[in-house]
């Protein structure tokens, strides 16, 4: 039986993209047989996460700017020693590492690399944090036997700061979770905003939309905005208190899928730093309408299933949700769910089964 530790440098008491694929994965793994351990910062988080896999939580969990978000990362030493030990007590097969160039959890393991490692790279887009410790991810990089990349953008990243070429692969999701919950069509046209509220997202663009569209058409649309973060404040002020939008909050997994279903059309609306559309496909599976803004990472997973619009402009974004609306079809929403299927966890753990056989090679060649 393989035994296999997922290593995630963000808190899973935060949501995020990051968060999401290793706990889908873990339950997938487990799904096979595999015993799975999930390591994560947030030794206070004491909440129940939805994975059979053991989760061990470690260290204080800080919030610091990353690539235009807050990541919710454990900054001590003395964390990335505890990690080290709890892995040696559980005798993985091998350690899978997400975005392992986040401090500081994983970096110790990494640096000792006493088992075999597969790293996947999620971030795109340079900075000066990574230009900055440049030295210290050489070194890190190391400790990597097989690499992998969820975008393109993401691999060039990883190949401009350091001697890794990683195979491409994606995110992945279980696609059967998005239609558990009964399609409710609303009555009166809702859109839904879903993530982390920061600047990138692009959330105020929506909400403008919204607006504008209510200022001068006949019908009234809802926006439904779920998730939480530094600029809900920001946004609830620039709503106006308006009766037609709504601030839920974060929700998890299974809320935000009810959510989905309960839409009449899906906004992604970031303006830059997203190397990889995970929620407009989970919209897709969730046979709703997606309208996204066009960026590359957006832009590779919707592959023209996806209304697009010009970043940052309500007046584009608007006119892409009533052609969205227009257009909706049961043959369109049939071909976007086939399409998103493509993405699905179970594919994507296959190719990491792969993964893992050819790092255990490398690791015990070099011993």
């Amino acid at each position: 039986m393989t035994r296999v530790a997922l290593v995630s440098p963000y808190a899973l008491s935060v949501f995020g993209g990051v968060q999401e694929q290793v706990l889908s994965m873990s339950r997938e793994l487990a799904r096979r047989g595999a015993t799975v351990l999930v390591v994560a910062p947030d030794r206070a988080d004491l909440s129940a996460q939805d994975t059979p896999a053991r989760v061990e939580r470690l260290g204080r969990r800080w919030s610091v700017p990353a690539n235009g978000s807050r990541a919710p990362l454990a900054l001590s030493p003395l964390a990335a020693r505890h990690a080290r030990e709890v892995l040696r007590g559980f005798r993985p097969d091998v350690v899978h590492f997400h975005e392992p160039f986040a401090p500081l959890l994983g970096w110790g393991v990494l640096h000792a690399h006493e088992q075999a490692a597969v790293a996947t790279f999620h971030r795109s887009g340079d900075g000066p944090a990574l230009r900055l410790t440049r030295p210290v991810l050489a070194r890190l990089a190391l400790g990597v036997d097989v690499a992998a990349a969820v975008s393109p953008a993401a691999a060039e990243t990883v190949e401009s700061f350091v001697p890794l070429h990683p195979v491409v692969l994606y995110n992945g999701f279980e696609v059967e979770r998005f239609v558990e919950v009964p399609r409710e069509l609303p009555d009166t046209v809702t859109v839904l905003c879903l993530g982390r509220l920061e600047e990138r997202k692009g959330v105020a663009t929506v909400v403008d939309a919204v607006r504008r569209h209510n200022d001068r058409a006949g019908d009234r649309w809802q926006l439904v905005v779920v998730g939480d973060g530094p600029q809900r404040g920001a946004l609830e002020a620039r709503a106006g208190h308006d009766d037609a939008i709504s601030f839920v909050g974060a929700v998890d997994d299974a809320a935000k899928r009810a959510w989905l279903r309960r839409a009449s059309v899906v906004v992604a609306g970031a303006t830059h730093g997203e190397s990889f559309g995970l929620v407009i496909l989970e919209a897709m599976a969730s046979e709703v309408p997606v309208v996204a803004s066009d960026i590359p990472g957006y832009r590779e997973a919707a592959a023209g299933f996806a209304t697009l619009f010009a970043p940052g402009d309500a007046d584009s974004l608007e006119r892409a949700v009533v052609t969205a609306l227009a257009t909706d079809s049961a043959d369109r929403l049939a071909a976007a769910r086939s399409h998103a299927r493509a993405w699905s966890m179970a594919s994507l753990v296959d190719r990491y089964e792969d993964l893992y056989d050819r790092a255990r090679g490398i690791f015990r060649a070099t011993r």
